[in-house]
């Protein structure tokens, strides 16, 4: 789970779509036996599309703001985890520096303890080659810019919830169930400052949704 790069720095979607055998034959050093092994990219900044992400109604308690509402029922059933497929880790991964997000549910304050991925290396590896988590735990990823940040599972092994959270810790939209060992990408089509993730079905069994606000401290 990450960040996808910019385009600058990004394969081609067709490229990625090629396959293993051309990966192998133009860039042999990046495997290790059958696994494709890429460097996980740097942050891509992308057009907000106003079709994905409505503005809400004034009635709504965000007023104006871009919300992308959670759906009644999950669009994704949650992955089997770990992923079976999950590749070596490379290298010892890193001490990140924690906080913790406070979320206010119907049962009262939930806190998470988050780690804290505040440089190109850290959210560039995120949680790849993890096979858990702890049921309250997750990563907080704090970007420069707010923008329609777009994600994608590449090497990483455990399903995910992604909450994008705007400036004043409000909820802009959340990706649930994201599959493992995936390339395909994951936005909400809202401009945030933070993307927080969190183990899968953690939200849903908590009642937290698109709207609500989160209190982050420690960053």
């Amino acid at each position: 789970m990450g960040p996808l790069p910019s385009p600058a720095h990004r394969p081609s979607r067709a490229w990625l779509l090629l396959g293993p055998a051309l990966v192998a034959a133009s860039a042999p050093a990046v495997l290790a036996g059958c696994e494709r092994r890429v460097e996980e990219p740097l942050p891509e900044v992308r057009p907000l599309d106003p079709t994905s992400a409505k503005a809400a109604e004034p009635g709504k308690p965000w007023g104006k703001r871009c919300v992308r509402e959670s759906p009644g029922v999950a669009r994704r059933k949650t992955p089997p985890s770990p992923d079976p497929r999950c590749p070596k880790d490379p290298e010892k991964p890193p001490a990140l520096r924690t906080g913790k997000v406070t979320f206010t549910t119907a049962q009262g304050e939930v806190v998470t303890t988050i780690e804290i991925a505040e440089n190109d290396h850290d959210r560039q590896r995120g949680l790849m080659y993890r096979k858990s988590m702890p049921a309250d735990q997750g990563m907080i990823f704090w970007f420069a810019e707010k923008e329609n940040h777009s994600f994608w599972m590449h090497n990483t092994c455990i399903p995910l919830d992604m909450l994008y959270i705007d400036d004043d810790g409000l909820i802009v939209g959340i990706e649930e169930n994201t599959p493992t060992i995936s390339d395909d990408t994951f936005e909400v089509g809202c401009h945030s400052r933070y993307v927080l993730e969190l183990n899968a079905g953690w939200t849903r069994a908590h009642g937290v949704t698109a709207g609500q606000k989160v209190k982050i401290e420690g960053i």
